[in-house]
């Protein structure tokens, strides 16, 4: 499973010194767009191809907090995904402790660049097939 490692920077924490829960937002970003370019399907090359992945919906349940110079590691996962719609959970743990910190998920549709909702499997069969991999790699674990 990918695991995407990052650091929590100072700025980043609030006047008590934990990571404000607004962050973890943008951290599930970086996670999700690195893992896709690690997985031959960079954000990059869907926009070239016409494919834009809105967020439609997160969620996150905090379990535990993190501190500055604190290391996390992400483990974006697919949770649903038929070629109109995908759900992505992540697993954040701390590195050290392995404490998990929160448990979220994103839920995104597949449109156009001119955000015209598309099913992938039929606008980019080459596109779709990448994600049913990523699916597919889920199911078996």
């Amino acid at each position: 499973m990918y695991e995407y490692e990052r650091k929590i920077n100072y700025y980043e924490t609030d006047k008590m010194g934990i990571v404000h829960h607004s962050n973890y937002i943008r951290y599930l970003e970086e996670a999700r767009t690195s893992w896709l370019s690690v997985a031959g399907i960079p954000f990059e090359k869907l926009e070239e191809n016409g494919v834009t992945i809105p967020v439609l919906k997160v969620e996150c349940e905090y379990k535990h907090h993190v501190t500055f110079a604190e290391t996390i590691i992400i483990k974006p996962y697919i949770k649903e995904y038929n070629g109109v719609r995908m759900t992505v959970g992540y697993i954040v743990r701390e590195k050290e402790t392995r404490e998990t910190v929160i448990i979220a998920q994103t839920e995104h549709c597949f449109t156009t660049n001119g955000l015209k909702p598309i099913n992938l499997k039929k606008y980019n069969p080459e596109f779709a097939e990448k994600f049913e991999n990523l699916n597919e790699i889920r199911k078996d674990k």
